[in-house]
């Protein structure tokens, strides 16, 4: 992209001169050429020297920990975000957009008690039936592979008092690139086909029940098993996707993949492993779920708005730190950096840290709903939820005229963030995914921050991995400077941002809110 001066356009930044070569070293060697904007200037300087993120990160993830709705801890993090704001003189808010069921995690004890002793990986699945006081010693069986859903019915009394396993032992607990580093190609395409062939035989196994995987295990408490096992693969070392159970009555636990192949092989070959198992965890009833809204007024147009954005929920297997704790103080900084170098926006400057996006972004598309005001004199909103790495890729979402006023903004930016970012005009509209989306369905011009991988898929999106020692904070202070930096120029210049869609371009379709999770209607 041009970087030629006549662009920017707008206020003080029609006279801006080329960078020049003064350094700014931050605590992970990254260097920042001097703007000739002093705010920017000011923006880079605090954050290079005196960023709060590792110290928000140690109070989230550590303190408060994983952010599932309808739990006390999400609640915890409203309340605390809302502090946090408020200690920088920054005015915040809960808002709440509707009621969840209610759930809070216990502990958990998993140990085989039989062939021999071992305490076992594993982790209560999200809204898990509680067991009190009770603990269980049960047999391991494997879900047999039986003809057809008779021979599955029939069957079904010997699933009583015992813990059943309903996933595929994989064939191997080594992700594919370390196959590629040291098998042989032979090696590696044999146990690839073996995997297939395998994941194929497993869905016709499920299939044959007359079952999916949602309805099998209702069945299987139904038909008195004690519990059920399950192993969610994530293609890593050691790591698990943990999503939600759908029992009501028996505890649901994913083990962890090494002690769910030995527990699986042990069943399959007659050893009749025993588990001792015992689960926690509390039934709240109903309970509010909030967004958590922070602003900074305009002063020339307080009814435009510029917005920063984030979802505040996560799974919880994990404590949610790069999905999406990382987005969440990356914004939280950004506000805090705003409020102490550009107090006094023209446009009012907005964060939005939203619940239960992992249920399908409800608390931001209840947003949108609730502010047709806002949503209609938004200038622009940058949303970041794909992990720690350091943005590198901006798309226009679809906005026929997104290249000129994204392109003035990232011109204006300090060439160390402007120069590893890909930008695509007009790109084409999210239609899911992330909060960002939840704008762009209406028409509102929101843009997605995306991210470096850092192995974000297989290792911390929605696994038991996702915690503090994977966020890397050089990359999430870059972030921070550069969700500021765009949020100031935004305001900044004169001109009201288009949405004219570009032509030719299918738009998403807005989705309604669910407003009541996880209760019966």
């Amino acid at each position: 992209m041009k970087n030629s001066n006549h662009n920017l356009g707008f206020g003080m930044w029609h006279k801006a001169r080329p960078f020049v070569l003064g350094m700014l070293l931050c605590s992970g060697g990254s260097a920042f050429a001097q703007s000739t904007n002093p705010v920017i200037n000011n923006i880079v300087t605090e954050e290079t020297s005196n960023s709060q993120l590792q110290k928000l990160a140690h109070e989230l993830f550590d303190g408060i920990g994983p952010r599932l709705v309808g739990t006390p801890q999400m609640k915890q993090a409203n309340d605390w975000a809302v502090a946090k704001y408020k200690s920088w003189d920054i005015s915040a808010r809960n808002e709440k957009w509707g009621e969840w069921r209610g759930w809070e995690r216990g502990i958990s004890h998993i140990d085989m008690i039989s062939p021999r002793v071992k305490s076992l990986e594993g982790t209560q699945l999200a809204w898990s039936p509680g067991m009190g006081n009770k603990t269980v010693t049960a047999e391991v069986i494997v879900l047999p592979d039986l003809a057809d859903s008779l021979a599955f019915q029939a069957w079904l009394p010997k699933a009583k008092g015992k813990l059943v396993m309903i996933s595929m032992c994989q064939p191997t607990g080594r992700p594919d690139y370390n196959w590629q580093e040291f098998a042989t190609k032979e090696s590696f395409d044999k146990m690839k086909a073996e995997r297939t062939a395998m994941t194929d035989a497993w869905k016709k196994r499920i299939s044959k029940t007359g079952y999916t995987n949602r309805t099998l295990p209702v069945a299987l408490e139904n038909a008195g098993a004690v519990g059920i096992l399950t192993n969610n693969w994530s293609a890593g070392f050691g790591v698990d996707k943990i999503f939600s159970a759908y029992t009501k009555k028996v505890p649901t636990v994913d083990i962890a993949l090494e002690d769910y192949g030995m527990l699986y092989r042990l069943s399959e070959s007659g050893g009749k492993p025993l588990i001792s198992l015992h689960t926690e965890s509390k039934e709240l009833g109903v309970v509010p779920t909030f967004n958590t809204i922070a602003e900074i007024k305009g002063t020339e147009k307080p009814d435009e708005y510029v917005m920063l954005s984030a979802h505040f929920d996560s799974w919880d297997g994990g404590t949610g730190a790069t999905d999406n704790g990382t987005g969440t103080l990356t914004m939280m900084e950004a506000m805090r950096l705003l409020k102490k170098f550009y107090p006094h926006p023209k446009r009012t400057i907005l964060v939005g840290h939203w619940g239960s996006e992992e249920e399908g972004l409800n608390g931001s598309r209840a947003f949108v709903e609730d502010h047709p005001e806002i949503v209609k004199n938004l200038q622009a909103l940058f949303n970041q939820d794909n992990g720690t790495g350091r943005v590198v890729n901006l798309s226009g979402q679809g906005f026929a005229d997104a290249k000129d006023y994204l392109g003035r903004w990232v011109a204006a930016l300090p060439d160390s963030l402007k120069n590893r970012i890909k930008t695509s005009f007009p790109g084409q509209p999210g239609g899911g995914g992330s909060d960002f989306a939840s704008f762009v369905a209406v028409g509102a011009p929101g843009f997605s921050l995306s991210s470096l991988n850092w192995s974000y898929g297989a290792y911390t999106w929605h696994t038991n991995r996702d915690t503090y020692d994977k966020v890397v904070f050089d990359d999430l202070r870059d972030n921070a400077m550069l969700a500021a930096i765009l949020a100031y120029l935004a305001s900044e210049d004169p001109a009201k941002t288009s949405t004219t869609k570009t032509e030719g371009i299918k738009w998403p379709v807005q989705i309604k809110s669910t407003r009541r999770g996880g209760l019966d209607k």
